[in-house]
């Protein structure tokens, strides 16, 4: 079964085609793209949606419904987030995407949104103990590498306007939150200066740790042996960290990064200006304004759990959108 799936996110708008077995859950992948369009531009001290931004993502909707075209896909979906729960006139939005680009567009809840990336997320895990693909795979203390679906795992999806954390094991999903604490939304409330000052960044990290000391209990925090770190602040750390260019999603999926990796990239990038991070290789320059809110609140996520280490995948809400069209989950 052919399917497309788009995301129109808070920071982002990304399209996945896969061509899906729905007896085995296979995915392939036929096209994927992404592009940074930050619709969640102002909707924190706005409450809309701008018609700026708006246009951002049309423009980017117009070249997706191309591609999905030319693949003659059997079913579409697009995921709407954060931004359009969010805003005022996110309905409307949802709407003209219905009608103008004939997409199944579906304004996700939190829960919602949740289940999807975990879906993605766990979909090409072993069910029992095995070591993870890819550079830099997770290993314990004694060097045992470890399979993430064989023990209780949170997976960590970063975006512009909220982050979602699902705890569960193997397949099956359990405690499950979206908390309002996204890259576009904290740099708007908190970072003011170029680079920023360092009060800026000092109740940047207050705010994201206060939200997660509300928003997730020490019950469900505690018994979390791994992570898996999904989307753009994830996947772009691990970029910078092995400075890739071209970016490459096979060297990063699977990539394993240490919080204390993930300090320094946020001290190295907290001390250049928008114009200096814009240069770093191995991050897309559009994601320049908002790497640094990125970094604290993943760092914030692995101290909220007490982890040293997270996984990074590639795979998130475009493959749980895609398994969950072919009716895989």
């Amino acid at each position: 079964m052919r399917v497309a799936v788009v995301d129109i996110g808070s920071n982002s708008t990304r399209l996945l085609v896969a061509e899906i077995d729905p007896d085995t859950g296979s995915l392939r992948e036929l096209a994927r793209d992404s592009r940074v369009t930050r619709l969640g531009e102002g909707v924190d001290a706005n409450g809309s949606l701008s018609q700026a931004a708006i246009e951002r993502v049309t423009n980017v909707l117009a070249d997706y419904r191309a591609k999905i075209e030319q693949h003659d896909c059997e079913a579409n979906m697009a995921v709407l987030t954060s931004a359009v729960r969010d805003a005022d006139n996110g309905a409307d939005f949802a709407e003209r995407v219905r009608q103008e680009y004939r997409l199944d567009a579906r304004v996700l809840s939190g829960d919602e949104e949740a289940q999807l990336t975990f879906l993605g997320a766990m979909s090409t895990r072993p069910d029992d103990d095995g070591s993870p693909s890819g550079q830099g795979a997770l290993a314990d203390a004694d060097g045992d590498s470890d399979a993430p679906g064989s023990v209780p795992t949170v997976v960590i999806d970063i975006g512009g306007g909220s982050t979602e954390f699902v705890i569960g094991s193997g397949r099956t999903a359990g405690f499950h939150v979206s908390l309002h604490v996204g890259v576009v939304r904290m740099s708007e409330r908190h970072i003011h200066t170029d680079p920023p000052e360092p009060h800026e960044l000092q109740q940047l990290a207050a705010d994201v740790r206060e939200n997660f000391e509300d928003g997730l209990p020490p019950a469900e925090r505690n018994p979390v042996e791994r992570a898996i770190a999904v989307a753009g602040t994830a996947t772009s750390a691990a970029s910078i960290d092995q400075e890739l260019d071209p970016y490459d999603p096979e060297r990063v999926n699977g990539y394993a990064l240490t919080l204390g990796t993930v300090e320094m990239l946020l001290a190295r990038l907290a001390d250049m200006d928008e114009d200096g991070r814009r240069k770093v290789v191995g991050l897309h320059p559009d994601r320049a304004p908002t790497i640094v809110a990125g970094m604290i609140v993943l760092s914030e996520a692995m101290r909220a759990f007490g982890l040293d280490q997270v996984e990074v995948s590639e795979h998130d809400i475009l493959y749980g959108g895609a398994l969950r069209l072919a009716g895989v989950g």
